[in-house]
């Protein structure tokens, strides 16, 4: 081998090395169309190995995607000394008895939302945490894109004067019985899976809790969801009003009221990753545009900045983005929203 093939190879086993190996529990589509090949984009993670119940699957997943080792076992793969952390994208109701496992074995986690399928659930997940000294973090990684920490830091800087309200919208239509989404046992329904964004991105942009909470829901008669949901979060001096659905239109929209301005982020939630975001900031000159002005995010991939924010923390032995207490609270609200939809009243 000659001296610059040496090189190069000792370059590329440093930058394996100075990388966080993770590994994936599961083939959803979530995980092998945008997680997996975004990381692999990465600077401190590399995906090493993938685990599906069925190994011909995996073996696939993993063909397709370059990644070293496939299981037909998840828990072959939490036996892996060579992986250092887990991404779980499996079905919500086996998101924390899987969670549990991957802290039992050593390893770090990172969990899509909802982490969790009530605050009760979520608050073990701490114990586990604590007990075990792994990292675990609810995958929203929406809070990761430089479009909300642009969103954030106008708000603060008071660029439309005082919030007093902020408007959500989620949707898209899905009514397939056999999809997990739809079956009630597993956390399905539109407020566990996008109804929780609305909630999430509106307490990371004023940074507090609300006081109380309002719901209304409309259940499929057959699939028993809640196929349309709509809330209120009362911050005390700002609303949040939402609604979340999924037999509805494709849609997503979250926009900012303030005393002086508006900011409408357009993408809020499935940013492209190939293409720029735009913000719009408008002074309220007049209802024709007239003092809109367009600040534009530059392209980026925002399951690239959620693994690599993980994994830096944990090369480099520090907590962690998002704290898991974040996610309990978040899971709190969720079920205040639920707990408002059948008794009627607001809940705390």
């Amino acid at each position: 081998m000659s001296e610059q093939a040496i090189h190069a190879r000792q370059m590329a086993d440093e930058r394996i090395m100075n990388r966080l190996r993770w590994g994936v529990l599961g083939v959803a589509g979530i995980a092998t169309r945008k997680v997996i090949p975004a990381m692999q984009k990465g600077e401190f993670s590399t995906v090493t190995a993938i685990a599906s119940r069925n190994g011909e699957r995996a073996r696939t997943a993993a063909d397709e995607l370059g990644i070293p080792k496939a299981y037909g076992s998840y828990n072959d793969l939490l036996h892996d000394p060579d992986v250092d952390a887990v991404y779980i994208p499996l079905p919500n109701h086996l998101h924390v008895p899987w969670t549990k496992r991957a802290a039992e074995a050593g390893k770090h986690v990172l969990c899509e939302k909802p982490i969790a399928l009530s605050a009760a659930e979520a608050r073990q997940l701490i114990e586990v945490r604590d007990r075990t000294g792994v990292r675990i973090q609810e995958a929203f990684m929406v809070r990761s894109h430089p479009q909300w920490l642009l969103a954030r830091s106008l708000i603060r800087e008071g660029r439309i004067g005082d919030v007093r309200a902020l408007i959500g919208v989620f949707s898209y239509h899905n009514d397939n019985p056999a999809n997990i989404r739809n079956v009630p046992e597993w956390g399905g329904g539109a407020l566990m899976d996008i109804g929780c964004y609305l909630i999430n991105t509106s307490r990371f942009l004023l940074g507090r809790e609300p006081v109380r909470a309002s719901g209304a829901i409309d259940r499929d008669p057959a699939l028993k969801i809640d196929r349309l949901t709509s809330l209120l979060l009362d911050y005390g001096d700002v609303h949040l009003a939402g609604t979340c659905s999924m037999q509805m239109v494709y849609y997503q929209r979250m926009q900012v009221f303030g005393s002086t301005g508006l900011i409408d982020i357009r993408i809020p939630f499935n940013a492209p990753p190939d293409r720029p975001c735009e913000i719009v900031v408008d002074s309220g000159k007049d209802l024709f545009g007239g003092g809109q002005e367009v600040l534009t995010v530059p392209v980026c991939d925002q399951y690239t900045i959620q693994g690599d924010l993980f994994s830096r923390a944990v090369l480099e032995g520090r907590p962690v983005p998002e704290p898991l207490e974040d996610a309990v609270r978040n899971m709190e609200w969720i079920e205040a929203v639920f707990r408002s939809a059948e008794s009627g009243r607001w809940e705390q």
